[in-house]
């Protein structure tokens, strides 16, 4: 007999391994136009599934082991303050790092100054060269560090300087520039759709909107019928939707619903990596795969962590790989005594005693495979939150 109790508490808390798993949804249809390319400009990309910029998260040694993975059209820095890059600021050039493994590759810039901004792409065309794809603009963040200066998604006040200053970009350089937007700043101020007519005549090479406005922050749900009318409001350059996707479920609703040429994903790729292996599969083939097992999320967690050490050094690896510990604890059910550990990890022995540990249950659970829709994902809630 089953203590009620027991489960309550299990369901409760996603990171512990008595947690009773749901039956996945069925795998949907794929969308229309099965595995359509999305140009930017000259450039193709070999899946319309890309990595949103997320804060802290979506840097060098993510990105590699995420490539390993398959399915990954594009990946984007975290978001670069444009004129710390012109001073040269160390923090901020670790930001645009990157490697011959790490292609296609973007960098995604934000500043409130057209001048300011044209110099830093035409600095990061200089110094990355042939290994930097495109660039992006933000005018979505809604930190206030960010908006404060007049850059993220202040820029959706002012159609006029967010216009002059996507021209200005455009004109500095020869590849690709895109821009990553919210719907506006509030519910009364839905400028997306007409910035994107304007963004398209200055030249930019494609959009990313996300489905919420800066006052929402990540709050509520986002919102497709904003998306379609930016899809709709362009003629001929793809736009990319955002927001809320974490399974195949809501990339086909996100799809069908809104019309946009592809996805971009940031923190439902924290919590599956495989989701743009999965995504794309489903795109070209109808089918997409299997999940993978335990002991696989398992490796590519400790691929990461081998990856922040390459990269820096141990104490670099750990105080980085904090930052995620509870994403993977998400992923792999490993109990609150090995999470808590986790989240103030160490050194590389410890990650591998913590491995060690924990192996012998995910190889018995592996008989029952993890799925993206079972596990709950907490989202960043308000203005301030990094995205």
């Amino acid at each position: 007999m089953t203590n009620p109790d027991l489960e309550n508490q299990s369901r409760k808390d996603p990171t512990d391994p008595r947690q009773v798993l749901p039956v996945p949804e069925p795998v949907p249809p794929p969308p229309a136009g099965i595995g359509n390319r999305i140009r930017l400009g000259a450039l193709e990309l070999a899946s319309r599934f890309t990595m949103a910029p997320l804060a802290g998260y979506t840097n060098l040694p993510f990105r590699l082991v995420v490539r390993t993975l398959g399915g990954l059209g594009l990946a984007t820095t975290d978001l670069v303050n444009g004129r710390a890059l012109l001073m040269g600021s160390r923090k901020t050039l670790d930001l645009i790092e990157t490697c011959p493994e790490d292609r296609p590759y973007a960098v995604q810039i934000y500043g409130g100054r057209p001048p300011e901004l044209a110099d830093a792409a035409r600095f990061l065309v200089e110094r990355i060269g042939e290994g930097l794809a495109s660039i992006d603009i933000n005018m979505g963040c809604p930190v206030n560090k960010v908006t404060k200066g007049g850059g993220g998604s202040a820029m959706l006040c002012q159609v006029g300087g967010a216009v002059e200053l996507v021209r200005a970009v455009v004109e500095a350089v020869a590849i690709p520039v895109t821009v990553k937007m919210r719907l506006g700043w509030d519910a009364t101020q839905i400028t997306a759709p007409q910035l994107a007519r304007e963004f398209e005549q200055a030249g930019v090479a494609g959009l990313t909107i996300h489905g919420r406005t800066r006052e929402q922050g990540f709050s509520g749900t986002v919102d497709l019928d904003g998306i379609r009318q930016v899809v709709e409001a362009v003629q001929r350059i793809p736009v990319l939707g955002n927001g809320d996707v974490r399974n195949l479920s809501e990339a086909a609703r996100m799809l069908s619903h809104t019309g946009c040429a592809g996805i971009a994903l940031g923190r439902g790729a924290l919590l599956n990596p495989w989701i743009f292996h999965h995504l794309h599969l489903w795109d070209t083939t109808g089918d997409p795969g299997t999940p993978p097992t335990y002991i696989r999320r398992l490796d590519f967690m400790r691929n990461h962590f081998a990856q922040l050490v390459r990269l820096r050094d141990e104490r670099f690896a750990c105080l980085t790989f904090r930052k995620v510990a509870a994403w993977y604890c998400r992923m792999l059910r490993p109990g609150r005594d090995i999470q808590q550990e986790m989240v103030m990890l160490q050194s590389v022995e410890h990650l591998d005693g913590l491995c060690a540990r924990m192996r012998p249950a995910l190889e018995e659970r592996d008989s029952h495979p993890w799925h993206e829709t079972d596990v709950p994902l907490n989202l960043p809630a308000g203005p301030i939150a990094h995205w």
